[in-house]
């Protein structure tokens, strides 16, 4: 997925076999060779990893198995220089908070992953491969507890769609534990191909309470053909992000007028820069630039949390402190 000369380990982690005899004869397991060798890209940076081969030291025993680290075999998926952190991570940001490819791409380069909207979709359809291999075996007892305390099941169904013309990757979710139930990439957001991933959830037989989604059109037309007698409702995020789109973008409009209003700080710094002594006055102000500045990075999560909202409080914080700085110096000009 990614060429090699864009990797820079920051060290190399060398793994060996978590056991130290062999479970044949019992004799000890001594190395021979590197299993596999590769560099990954984590969340904490990117390291080249060893995983060492061990085998028995006993030429007599009849066991000629190469030993290899379990760890070692968890931290990335074959063929893919990403650590399974990082499509974890992935994973969380789209099915729990609903970021966009984008946003996520963005949030990943944040935190010093390189990855570009591309790799970010072939990630998280990894994910979904994972969950699909996972669900069945993790999932029985959960759902029967929920169906034991709650008396049935809430399911949310949920799609997003990379690229127009892509493949739209649809997830169910029992709602009051968190559990994926279900992840299929379909070609069509037809109800009829819809009917195909939720029908077999229906078949498993637990009860179901009712159905959340995003208001897709098809998803409701497919709900309304196998389960007419289930209740169904529009996800209260997507709710709320609708009807507040006109306040987002009325607050998106008063970030960026305040950041208008604040790019005279650039000037402040080069003053402080090119000045030949430092001196307590300077360093405070210094200090207040980089407070600005983070305020300004301030992304909120909307429609909750407006960001300019957010930007507006903090200024106004930052100011009232810079004028009491000014009152106790005895000097009330700004």
């Amino acid at each position: 997925m990614r060429t090699k000369n864009r990797l820079n380990p920051i060290e190399s982690k060398y793994f060996r076999p978590e056991i130290t005899n062999c479970p044949e004869c019992g004799g000890k397991l001594i190395y021979c060779h590197p299993v596999w060798r590769k560099t990954i890209s984590t969340l904490k940076g990117e390291f080249k990893i060893i995983n060492l081969g061990y085998r028995c030291e006993n030429n007599s025993c009849s066991n000629d198995t190469v030993y290899r680290s379990a760890e070692a075999e968890q931290l990335s998926m074959k063929h893919i220089t990403y650590g399974m952190d990082v499509i974890a991570y992935i994973g969380y940001l789209r099915f729990k908070e609903h970021k966009t490819r984008s946003e996520i791409a963005t949030i990943l380069s944040e935190k010093e992953v390189k990855i570009s909207e591309r790799q970010v979709q072939k990630l998280y359809e990894r994910y979904a491969l994972l969950l699909r291999a996972s669900v069945k075996e993790n999932m029985k007892e959960t759902l029967e507890n929920i169906v034991k305390e709650h008396g049935g099941l809430v399911l949310s169904i949920d799609g997003v769609q990379p690229e127009k013309g892509n493949e739209t990757l649809y997830v169910i979710r029992e709602v009051l534990s968190g559990t994926i139930l279900a992840a299929h990439n379909l070609k069509s957001s037809a109800s009829q191909e819809l009917i195909g991933i939720i029908q077999p959830i229906l078949d498993w037989g637990y009860p179901i309470q009712g159905f959340i989604s995003d208001g897709q059109q098809s998803i409701r037309l497919a709900i309304e053909q196998i389960a007419p007698d289930i209740p169904y409702q529009y996800c209260q995020f997507h709710y709320f992000k609708d009807i507040a789109k006109p306040l987002v973008e009325k607050d998106r409009k008063l970030k960026t007028n305040i950041k208008k209003k604040l790019r005279g700080i650039r000037e402040v710094e080069r003053k402080i820069e090119n000045s030949p002594s430092k001196n307590i006055e300077e360093e405070v102000a210094s200090d207040y630039i980089a407070a600005i500045r983070s305020v300004l990075l301030e992304d909120g999560k909307p429609p909750f949390e407006l960001p300019g909202t957010c930007v507006f409080e903090r200024t106004n914080a930052i100011k009232d402190s810079i004028e009491k700085c000014l009152d106790k110096k005895g000097d009330s000009s700004t």
